[in-house]
């Protein structure tokens, strides 16, 4: 019997499909709308104001989707590495001897896990990076520069030879360079995703039992040090698991980078369906593409989750 219900949902499903195919083909077809991939090898007419992949108008559009992507995963790449060192010293500081390190932590993650993403972007963005100042004006620390136009950082040039930020004719030279919507996009995502982390982390930490602390103080290890080397190990084990979900929103959450201008998948999909109208095949691709990096971010958590679970003989 329970074979029969399976096998009935699963008819029920297709025919619910098979509709839904049924009637976009057939208002497709009303409008003179067929599906068609052709206009991906057409001239996109567009430039795109930031690009890791080089791309001008003369290219088709599939090279400017595949720069859009190429801008979102430089996003998501960051973003993880720069959320996850985050949170993790926010989860670590929770448990921290000192009172007022593990109350300014709590109220951080409080404050930013209350605050929509979007509020926060453009935060960023306009109060904030866009208020900086330019030229000798701007912000300087030692080897790096926060101005109006962007983050610039020291690192090696041509030939190994390391270099600062520079004043070129008033205007800003490094060759670590941010642009301002980047640095607005990945400094959202960062502090948002890095406070539900923390939260992660914190849980991880605490389900370790006491006795572990215990152990490592009668054997007279610092806190910092039972920390990284006794509990932290044993918390990865809760704490994973966590991080696979946050990993994916953030994956999602990138998609709001049309809020402060940077061209990522999202924005370059939106200006290709303005310009050829191909609203179900843009959305198709939109759609594959988040759905296949999500996928890929949750297959390589799972596989690493694996490693760190303990194994009964």
């Amino acid at each position: 019997m329970p074979w029969l219900v399976q096998a009935f949902v699963g008819l029920v499903i297709l025919v619910v499909i098979a509709f839904l195919l049924g009637n976009l083909v057939r208002n497709l077809t009303a409008a003179g709308l067929l599906l068609s991939w052709r206009w991906l090898g057409q001239p996109a007419g567009f430039d795109l104001s930031e690009s890791v992949l080089p791309f001008n108008a003369e290219m088709p559009y599939w090279r400017g989707l595949l720069a859009g992507l190429v801008n979102t995963l430089r996003a998501v790449g960051f973003g993880l590495v720069g959320a996850t060192l985050l949170g993790t010293l926010l989860g670590m500081a929770s448990f921290s001897s000192n009172g007022l390190l593990r109350r300014l932590a709590a109220v951080y993650v409080e404050v930013i896990r209350n605050i929509p993403l979007l509020l926060q972007l453009v935060f960023w963005y306009f109060v904030v990076f866009l208020s900086l100042p330019n030229g000798t004006e701007a912000l300087q620390f030692p080897g790096v520069v926060l101005a109006k136009s962007g983050f610039y950082g020291a690192g090696f040039e041509a030939g190994w030879h390391w270099q600062g930020p520079h004043l070129v004719n008033g205007v800003w030279q490094a060759p670590l360079r941010l642009s301002v919507e980047f640095t607005a996009l990945l400094t959202g995502l960062v502090a948002y995703t890095g406070a539900f982390i923390a939260e992660v982390v914190r849980g991880g930490i605490a389900a370790v039992p006491k006795g572990q602390w215990e152990a490592a103080a009668s054997l007279g290890l610092h806190w910092a040090t039972t920390l990284r080397r006794v509990v932290l190990p044993q918390a990865l084990r809760v704490i994973i698991p966590g991080l696979n979900s946050q990993y994916i929103s953030l994956a999602k959450n990138s998609s709001l980078a049309v809020a402060v201008g940077y061209t990522d998948l999202y924005s370059v999909a939106e200006t290709t369906l303005n310009q050829t109208g191909r609203a179900v095949e843009v959305i198709v691709l939109l759609l594959g593409a988040y759905l296949v990096l999500d996928l890929l971010i949750s297959a390589l958590m799972n596989g690493l989750n694996g490693l760190v679970q303990i194994r009964e003989r």
